[in-house]
């Protein structure tokens, strides 16, 4: 099998399309072009284990900038995405066994992966159907199940937590007049100080597709603040999110919203119940993720277009 046929085998049976693992890819091909094959896994690994050596923004970047590439392809490099460490096991395995047959052309093998980095960067955007027929229910639902589609083909990546943040964070946009501070869905609220993804007077706005025990503790804490938390999420996640609250005994000072409902409901009373309005302001809320997408996030294919 010719070498590009074997790399895009690998790559899609282990889903290497997102921007985690393309980091990956880049910096490991790095090293085994820096120290010679084969590779030792276990030398790839930080001191504490949990995370890849020399996976960074800058280490990322410096490789793109090589190739005329200045676009940000991860803020943290994929050190932050799920799954980098079992992506570079299963990439150094792939490499070994690549060099026990032939020598490995990185220069080749590293130009391979630019490309794929080119094709994520020009990604095709969600689309959003406006079907009058329809409830605005489903139609934020086909949204988010877009999201979980690409999700599921691209491992370790986070599209439906991420555009879940931004569909809320709009919405409140068009809901009030506040300078709202957007964050990109990976910051954590610890790294950036908040005492929750977004603060509107005394309620403290919980976005989450999978409610935990850390979330309801982190709801105490804003109780203890003189805080109102408020948790919106899946319907499953509501569900999930009811029982821990029930454990914690805070089932009573605590707001749980399912996110279809919640962003529906706006959408009905800011377009006043008018069919010509809700029209209109879906066109708004997407105006304003896309701008938030834009500023915050990397990936220009978390967009989403409207289909007309």
């Amino acid at each position: 099998m010719p070498f590009n046929e074997k790399i895009k085998e690998f790559a899609q049976k282990n889903r290497m399309s997102g921007k985690g693992p393309l980091c990956v890819a880049l910096v490991v091909t790095r090293h085994g072009n820096k120290h010679g094959m084969p590779l030792d896994p276990e030398a790839l690994l930080t001191d504490g284990g949990g995370q890849v050596m020399g996976l960074g923004k800058s280490a990322v970047q410096s490789i793109l900038k090589e190739h005329g590439i200045d676009r940000v392809l991860a803020e943290e490099g994929g050190r932050t995405s799920r799954g980098s460490v079992g992506n570079m096991r299963k990439y150094v395995t792939f490499l070994n066994e690549l060099h026990a047959s032939d020598p490995i052309d990185f220069a080749q093998l590293e130009a391979w992966w630019i490309d794929r980095v080119r094709e994520f960067f020009s990604g095709k955007p969600f689309v959003l159907r406006f079907d009058a027929s329809k409830s605005l229910r489903a139609v934020i639902r086909d949204l988010l199940s877009q999201a979980e589609k690409r999700q599921a083909l691209a491992n370790g990546s986070t599209f439906v937590g991420t555009m879940l943040q931004h569909l809320i964070g709009a919405k409140l946009n068009l809901l009030l007049d506040l300078p709202f501070q957007h964050h990109g869905a990976n910051v954590a609220d610890e790294v950036s100080g908040r005492e929750g993804d977004f603060i509107v007077e005394d309620v403290a706005i919980h976005v989450t597709t999978s409610p935990s025990e850390a979330l309801i503790r982190k709801c105490i804490r804003n109780l203890y603040n003189g805080l109102k938390p408020v948790i919106i999420t899946t319907y499953r996640g509501a569900v999930l999110a009811e029982g821990l609250s029930e454990q914690a005994d805070i089932a009573d000072r605590l707001d749980i919203f399912e996110a279809e409902q919640f962003i529906a409901g706006n959408l009905y009373e800011i377009g006043k119940f008018a069919q010509i309005g809700r029209r209109a302001t879906v066109d708004q809320l997407i105006s304003e993720y896309n701008a938030i997408v834009q500023v915050c996030e990397t990936d220009p294919s978390l967009r989403i277009d409207i289909a007309r």
